[in-house]
């Protein structure tokens, strides 16, 4: 699992150069379409057509094939769709960034959003589109570890590295020194940065 923000900081940079193409998808627990693989399907291919000629066209056929609009795919015909994106022959890397899956609900269920997720993960993996690049970020959650550890070439731990932990106490602590606890007293202060940073759990 990987830490996104220097990761998506060169990607940015590699696409605006036309080196890379880009595609990111946030899991908010908030809200339904943003923890379902549909949502994602559909975020992606909408996000890369925009950055290419080619893609927008077989999105645009795909969109004709089904009633322009009036017809909704099926998961798998999404997924097709976007394979067929993947494997044009010729373009630049391409990278989908999926971030925060571990947000996704229900992990216990059998056909659970974040199972569907993980799936899909793992056939475009074991799929080995050559120009293709999948970073995921998460908490170390069992059924999470049980799929991508066997399909990562590299994985780091962010809760495991000083830097951040480091860094979650200052903002914890500039945050409470400077907004509404100014007339606490300091060791009320002191309690709850002790407490917030402990239960933030790395994150």
């Amino acid at each position: 699992m990987f830490g996104s923000s220097t990761i998506i900081k060169d990607i940015h940079a590699m696409r605006k150069a036309g080196l890379a193409s880009l595609a990111f998808f946030y899991c908010d627990f908030r809200d339904d379409r943003k923890m379902e693989l549909r949502g994602l399907l559909s975020s992606f291919l909408v996000q890369l057509c925009h950055q290419s000629r080619s893609y927008f066209d077989i999105l645009f056929n795909f969109y004709l094939e089904h009633g322009e609009g009036l017809l909704a795919p099926s998961n798998d015909t999404l997924v097709g769709c976007l394979k067929d994106l993947l494997k044009l022959p010729g373009l630049a890397p391409v990278y989908l960034i999926v971030d925060a899956l571990d947000e996704c609900s229900s992990p216990s269920a059998f056909r659970s959003p974040r199972a569907e997720i993980l799936s899909f993960i793992e056939e475009l993996v074991t799929t080995q589109i050559l120009n293709l690049r999948v970073c995921v970020t998460s908490r170390l959650e069992l059924d999470i570890k049980d799929v991508l550890d066997p399909l990562t070439f590299r994985s780091v731990s962010l809760h495991d590295e000083g830097g951040q932990k480091r860094d979650i106490e200052d903002y914890i602590e500039s945050f409470i020194n400077t907004r509404t606890t100014k007339r606490w007293k300091e060791e009320h202060r002191k309690l709850a940065i002790d407490v917030v940073t402990e239960k933030s759990n790395g994150m």
